[in-house]
Formats: C-alpha cells, sequence, structure tokens
C-alpha cells in the first residue's frame, strides 16, 4: 500500500495509520508493518498505532526513531506492508509459561530490546515473566553476554582493569567520588560507568555532573581512562549494555529489581569495559534493597559465581545500610562533602571508611597492598593528596574546572530546619523516608536540593536542636517537602511521640 509521509516529533520507534488504512491492510495497534523507502533500498518494521482523527486516509505517520533508519521527508510516498511479528516475541511467550531461555533465545530477545523491535508492551511482557519466573544462573550468564554483546565495548591493552559497584538503597552514597580517584592515584584503570538516579535522590552520575560532563561515548571513555587513569560517566551515553536501560524504564514504575536482572544489569557493565577485578558493595539493613546479612551473603555467591563464569574476580562487601552515608543526601551536597574529604577533611567517618575499606579491597586484589593493608593504603593516598591530585585529572579530562573546590558548591538558596522535639538520642533514621523528602525538594533534578543531617542514628540531641535541614532551589518545592517529612517522620528520637489517637499529622 502506498502512502504518504507525515513526520511525526515523538520519541519512540513506530508509525501512525489512519483507522481506515489500518483495516484495509488488516492490522491493529500492536500489530507490525513493513516500511519501504524504495529510493534508499532501506525497509524498517514498525509496531502500528492508529487514529481516526490524527492523520488522514492515504498519509502515514512516522515517529522519529523510526525515522532515524527510514530516513524520508514530508510528503514521500512510500511502500507499506503488513509484517510479522519478530521471533523473539515466542521466546518470551516460552519464559512466560515458565521455561528456560537458552543462550540463543536470549540473545535474540536483547537484540530486539536494543534495536527497538519490541514494543513496550512485549518488553514488559519479557520483564514481568523473568520476574515472575526467576532467571537461574544460566539464563543469568546468557543474559549478561547478550547485553555485552548488543553494545560497545572497552579493550585496553594493559591489566588489571578495576571496578567497583553499589547495588544502592542507602542515601547519600557518594563513595565512587573517593573511591576512583584512590584507585586511579595508583596506576591502576578504572573507568567508571556509573547511573543516573532513579528513586534515589542522585546517582553517581548526577553528582559527578555537578563538577564535569559525564555523557561521552566508549571511545572517549577509553581515551581518557588511558590518559589519567579513571573516569566517572554516565553509562546511558555510552551505549555500553544499552538493553539495561531500557528495562530499568521497565522496571521504575513497578519499583521492582528482579535478581536475575539486576545480577546480569551490574556485571555486563563491568565485562562491557573489560573490567578484570571487581568489587561489589551491598548495603545490608532495613529500608536497603537487601534487608539481612544471610541474604546479602547469598547475593555475593551469585555475583561471585557469575563472575567466574564470565573471567571476573569479584569480591563483595557486606556494608552497613540503616543510615545514610556521611551527611548530605543530594547532588551539590554530597558532592560538596566529598570534595572536602579530598581536600584533607576526616569527617564523616561514615564516608571516609566506607570508601577506603572498598578502596583497600581493590588495591588488595590489585596486588597493590597485602591483605589487611589496602584500606591503609587507601587512607594514606586519601591524607597525603594524591587522591585530590588525580580527581582534579579526572575533572579536567572530562571538561570540568580542575581547580573547583568544596567551598564552590553551594546548597538551595531555600531551607528549613527540622528540630527534635524531645531530648534524648536519635534512635531511628528511615531511609527511604529521607530519600523521598529530597526528592520532593527537588533532587536530582535541581542540584542545591536535598537534605543534610545534623544528627544521625546513635547522636544525643536536646529539645529544640536542629535534626536536619531541608534545602531546595525553588520555595513551593521547599513547602512540599515540608509537607512530606511532617507525614513521613523520617527521624525518631527516643522518647517522643510517634502518633495521636485520633491521628494527626505532627507539626
Amino acid at each position: 500500500m502506498k502512502l504518504s509521509v507525515r513526520l511525526m516529533d515523538i520519541t519512540s520507534r513506530g508509525v501512525l495509520l489512519n483507522r481506515a488504512d489500518a483495516r484495509f491492510m488488516g492490522v491493529l495497534d500492536g500489530d507490525r508493518v513493513q516500511v519501504i523507502n524504495e529510493s534508499r533500498g532501506i525497509a524498517v518494521p514498525a509496531v502500528v498505532d492508529t487514529t481516526s482523527s490524527l492523520i488522514n486516509q492515504g498519509t502515514i505517520g512516522i515517529y522519529r526513531l523510526t525515522n532515524d533508519r527510514l530516513m524520508v521527508a514530508d510528503d514521500d510516498t512510500i511502500e507499506v506492508r503488513e509484517a510479522p511479528p519478530p521471533a523473539s516475541i515466542a521466546h518470551i511467550k516460552k519464559k512466560m509459561d515458565g521455561m528456560r531461555l537458552n543462550k540463543a533465545e536470549m540473545l535474540e530477545v536483547i537484540s530486539d530490546v536494543v534495536n527497538e523491535d519490541l514494543s513496550p508492551m512485549e518488553l514488559t511482557a519479557f520483564v514481568t515473566a523473568s520476574y515472575i519466573n526467576e532467571l537461574d544462573m544460566d539464563e543469568i550468564e546468557h543474559l549478561t553476554r547478550a547485553m555485552v554483546e548488543t553494545g560497545d565495548q572497552l579493550h585496553f591493552s594493559s591489566h588489571p582493569i578495576v571496578d567497583k559497584h553499589s547495588i544502592g538503597g542507602v542515601p547519600g552514597n557518594k563513595i565512587s567520588l573517593l573511591i576512583v580517584p584512590i584507585i586511579a592515584s595508583t596506576g591502576l584503570k578504572i573507568p567508571k560507568t556509573s547511573s543516573r538516579a532513579i528513586t534515589g535522590a542522585g546517582g553517581t552520575a548526577d553528582l559527578m555532573e555537578v563538577i564535569a560532563p559525564v555523557e561521552f561515548s566508549a571511545s572517549e571513555v577509553q581515551q581518557m581512562t588511558e590518559k589519567v587513569g579513571g573516569t566517572i560517566v554516565w553509562g546511558g551515553a555510552t551505549n555500553i549494555a544499552p538493553a539495561d536501560d531500557r528495562i530499568i524504564l521497565v522496571e521504575y514504575p513497578f519499583k521492582i529489581d528482579a535478581r536475575g536482572q539486576m545480577l546480569a544489569s551490574v556485571m555486563a557493565k563491568k565485562a562491557a569495559v573489560g573490567a578484570d577485578l571487581v568489587v561489589i558493595d551491598i548495603p545490608v539493613g532495613e529500608n536497603t534493597k537487601v534487608t539481612t546479612a544471610q541474604e546479602g551473603r547469598k547475593l555475593a555467591r551469585d555475583f561471585i559465581e557469575l563472575g567466574e563464569r564470565l573471567g571476573m574476580n569479584v569480591q563483595c562487601a557486606l556494608t552497613y545500610g540503616e543510615s545514610p552515608v556521611g551527611h548530605s543526601i543530594g547532588p551539590n551536597l554530597e558532592v560538596k562533602e566529598a570534595l572536602a574529604v579530598l581536600e584533607g577533611a576526616r569527617e564523616p567517618n561514615s564516608l571516609v571508611q566506607k570508601s577506603v575499606s572498598i578502596a583497600g579491597i581493590a588495591l588488595e586484589m590489585a596486588g597493590k597492598a597485602a591483605r589487611g593493608a589496602g584500606a591503609d593504603l587507601a587512607q594514606d593516598l586519601l591524607s597525603s593528596g594524591k587522591a585530590l591530585e588525580t580527581m582534579k585529572a579526572i575533572i579536567e579530562v572530562q571538561g570540568g574546572d580542575p581547580a573547583v573546590t568544596s567551598a564552590d558548591i553551594l546548597p538551595g538558596d531555600h531551607s528549613f530546619d527540622v528540630h527534635a522535639p524531645e531530648t534524648g538520642y536519635v534512635i531511628n533514621l528511615n531511609n527511604r523516608a529521607l530519600i523521598t523528602i529530597a526528592r520532593a525538594a527537588g533532587a536530582p533534578s535541581d542540584n542545591g536540593a536535598g537534605i543534610y543531617l545534623h544528627a544521625k542514628k546513635g547522636s544525643r540531641v536536646q529539645k529544640g536542636d536542629p535534626i536536619f535541614t531541608i534545602y531546595a532551589e525553588k520555595g513551593w518545592r521547599l513547602e512540599k517537602a515540608i509537607e512530606v517529612g511532617r507525614r513521613l517522620m523520617p527521624v525518631v528520637v527516643e522518647g517522643m511521640l510517634l502518633d495521636r489517637i485520633p491521628s494527626e499529622h505532627w507539626a
């Protein structure tokens, strides 16, 4: 069927047909057509949407991503034919029925994910099926390898290549800003690809972007790492394991992080950058992703086994996760705190100790320190200023100002202090509630938004002392964050009133 082109600025892959044309072709919403640019010899499959009013008969709306491959212009005439669904649909149905996928089937699914040949509904079906019918270790390995093969990869001439990852769930976990320069200052290479926040108040990429650009191609990441020893970049811009970002977008509305997909997500990115030695940070505690040490040890064994299958040496650190790392939550506040430690500050202890402990494990694995001496070496590299010097080189090679200091990084102009309602000890900090408040204040999209904790779990406070301060760049966001804080009550001081019957919000 010959149809006239109308380009549509819709960021997805697909086409829009008038319902009369769709009926004539025998296709429905969600079916596929083959769209053919005969002058260039290009044929592109596309998922169909239909309308009775937005597109006239005889016209086809071409979405932006489809036209990136099709390369047609408004009013061009193209051939449109009914097309069968991709073979990977049968594999997804197989997983929905509780059966296992082999290597070839998994690769076909992930290839179609990366090429965006699956509709959002079909991708959601795959994610849901893998969540309900949990992937076994063979399938996890197949998924990991498929994610690596369908994206860009780094190839370094010298080894070992070091990497680290935190599975998340703890606010203020800014340790990569210290660990990467500590490791790189020894001459080791650590090309750190990081995530932006999805449910948190600031991913490592969000933090690094405060002081330097983070969007680079894989080849640029390799060149920068060769030059200064390390990078801290956004993985979503590199085309490294690109299927991961598409899967995460489907998981986000459901707030799920299926074990198999999480393992594959982490390890695919490590394999793609050529990592030989990997340290995994697994925070454990109430209101984290891993609530018990037993669960953490099981997850660690899974990471180690998957690493062995992929030819990587993996060690895991179970870390305390019931309190934020450091005192700050949110991009500017966290960067300010991390830079201050690089500049010589010895507090906050939780940030310093966690960073040097995990960096120390990596240094021991690489042979830079004897077993048990890695943390001391990491502390020396931090205290001597070598890590700061390396961080400045990383900032500069990524296009930032190497002269930036902690004093240059400021929180939002709007702030509100939350005071202790009673005298006593802080006996509980709810990580999820703190993240929710920081996000309500505007983090991570507003760099200056977030929370600064004046008192942490175990601290003694007097009635009226500030417990934490909420910062925002916009007044209305601060008001919203204050309302959320009153409802969630994220900090508990012994002896304070927890509820009132009939129920009323605390003020």
